[in-house]
């Protein structure tokens, strides 16, 4: 996750297309009972609170606009500034859509009960393993979990065969995390619902006195490729984007896959939903559809993301490892609890 400046900067796309045209070709597929866009015609504007990556959300507004003629005005946060934002704002907000890098943020807003029904034909776009139980919200996106180690001072048989491993006495000092960050924090939420309070509280000990804090996944990353540590608990996504530039923060390193239903296995969801206060209704449930829809998962497949695209059956890019092949434990995302994890993190010392 980049470093974003704590002020929110509005950015508003012009429309590029004729009004009145809805998203995705103006489907007419008919949306979820008591959804209150149903049978509207998505026009007008719209206004996104954004904690997704700023270069890949406004690709999808650009592509948004230019096929609906909708204007989206887009705030940048991260996930949680947003979604205590949102919270705090309740009624009053302005935001018609949110999106998210991890699922946490979302779970949080839906608890505080300010999310619409997402609309069936969006819904049926993305599979149940991406988006949570109760449909208040769907996945847009994922990321998967992985170790990217020193190939130099490390070989596969080494690295810890489970994400639990790394709380052993054995990598004292030989690995890195970025704590303070919602990335970590959605992995540490998704350890709590597979594995328990206690068992997350015994990890998060053993964590504090073995990893090397970072601010931020790239860094990590980058102390990786230095050689001041051994290894780094990223996402999948910093290490593929470096390498389609020149390399140079990843030479050195390369990706490791714990798989097996492990914790460090998790796939991490970014979830997009719309907000009971919405302004405008059909046009924020058309850009939700859109963005899950054939085109709006082709910016993920084809982008610089390096995001999987999960939606519509459109295949990841191709120079990532294959979702299926990740053996990714289940995860409901509503169920990730970033209240309890940051409770958890700060007893531990670790925030």
């Amino acid at each position: 996750m980049k470093i974003r400046n704590s002020a929110l900067a509005g950015i508003a796309l012009a429309a590029t297309a004729a009004l009145g045209l809805t998203a995705c070709g103006g489907s007419t597929t008919p949306a979820a009972t008591g959804s209150s866009s149903a049978g509207a015609a998505a026009a007008g504007e719209i206004t996104v609170y954004n904690a997704q990556h700023e270069s890949l959300t406004k690709e999808w507004i650009d592509a948004f606009t230019a096929e609906t003629g909708i204007k989206v005005t887009m705030r940048q946060g991260s996930d949680t500034e947003l979604s205590n934002q949102i919270v705090q704002e309740g009624a009053a907000s302005p935001a018609d859509v949110f999106l998210t890098e991890n699922s946490p943020a979302m779970a949080q807003v839906e608890n505080a009960g300010l999310f619409a029904d997402v609309d069936k034909a969006t819904v049926e776009q993305v599979p149940a393993e991406f988006r949570p139980s109760t449909g208040k919200w769907t996945g847009i996106a994922a990321r998967s979990t992985v170790l990217v180690y020193d190939k130099a001072k490390l070989t596969e048989d080494k690295l810890p065969k489970s994400m639990l491993d790394l709380a052993n006495p054995e990598w004292k000092g030989k690995w890195a995390a970025s704590p303070s960050g919602a990335d970590f924090q959605a992995i540490v939420s998704a350890l709590l619902e597979l594995k328990g309070e206690a068992a997350t509280e015994e990890w998060l000990k053993g964590m504090k006195e073995n990893f090397k804090a970072y601010k931020g996944n790239s860094t990590a990353m980058k102390a990786v490729n230095a050689g001041e540590v051994d290894a780094a608990l990223i996402y999948h996504y910093y290490y593929y984007g470096d390498q389609a530039k020149t390399g140079e923060n990843s030479k050195n390193v390369t990706p490791y896959y714990f798989k097996n239903q492990d914790p460090g296995a998790f796939v991490s969801v970014s979830g997009g939903g719309v907000l009971k206060t919405s302004k405008n209704a059909a046009a924020a449930q058309s850009f939700l559809k859109f963005i899950t829809g054939k085109k709006g998962q082709e910016v993920l497949q084809k982008g610089t993301s390096f995001e999987y695209a999960i939606a519509s059956d459109v295949p990841a890019n191709e120079k990532l490892v294959p979702l299926k092949e990740l053996q990714a434990p289940t995860v409901d995302p509503a169920k990730l609890n970033s209240e309890k994890v940051t409770e958890l993190m700060t007893k531990a010392g670790l925030l």
